[in-house]
């Protein structure tokens, strides 16, 4: 039980870190908004998903529950991840740093927040592909504490390298064209092609079975 909890951590760890700092709407809203009214409004942005991600992850939770009883589509769903995942990975390997136009307007970043990241399509396909499943599976493994233990790995990380990255690009934005900030996403890169493989070898057992 206590290995299967740490699996859980360092899955919702892992994922979250990506989350965080991988280019994308949300993360070029929060240096833009850090830019031009400070970290405080980039913490705002940054804690959007707390408010998005909970109704998305209900809706995609729901409809997997209502296939979990065909294994032919289970393993369907589990190659799809394994698909977004590599998906996402060649990202990791292939990103430039975030295009930031800074056009400063009053404060409205968490509002702001909440509309670009309900209005960008990656949250919806990971839960559904790749977050979901992670979910039931770590039901499976610990029961009610395993997903509680995801989640929050994943939010906690997730939100704390947004704010990480609000803070950096507050002292210098250096930090976003610098070695380090790629070979974290190639780093990051390589450890989702190693979920993918999870992913696919799941899909193979529902298959099997």
């Amino acid at each position: 039980m206590q290995e299967h909890l740490w699996s859980l951590i360092v899955s919702g760890t892992v994922l979250g870190f990506w989350a965080g700092i991988a280019p994308g709407p949300l993360l070029t809203l929060v240096i833009t908004e850090t830019l031009c009214l400070g970290p405080r409004a980039g913490a705002k942005v940054a804690a959007a998903p707390l408010i998005t991600d909970f109704p998305i992850i209900a809706v995609t939770v729901f409809v997997l529950a209502g296939m979990s009883q065909v294994s032919g589509l289970l393993a369907g769903v589990s190659f799809a991840g394994a698909g977004v995942l590599l998906w996402l990975a060649w990202d990791s390997f292939t990103t430039t740093p975030p295009e930031v136009e800074v056009g400063c307007r009053p404060d409205r970043s968490l509002g702001k927040g909440v509309l670009t990241n309900f209005l960008n399509p990656h949250p919806y396909l990971f839960w559904l592909t790749v977050g979901a499943p992670l979910l039931f599976s770590a039901h499976e493994a610990a029961g009610v504490l395993g997903p509680i233990l995801f989640l929050a790995a994943f939010y906690v990380v997730l939100v704390g390298a947004k704010l990480g990255v609000a803070l950096l690009t507050a002292r210098s934005r250096s930090f976003l064209t610098s070695r380090v900030y790629v070979w974290l996403l190639r780093g990051l890169g390589l450890l989702l092609v190693l979920f993918a493989f999870r992913f696919l070898h799941e899909g193979w057992v529902l298959l099997a079975g």
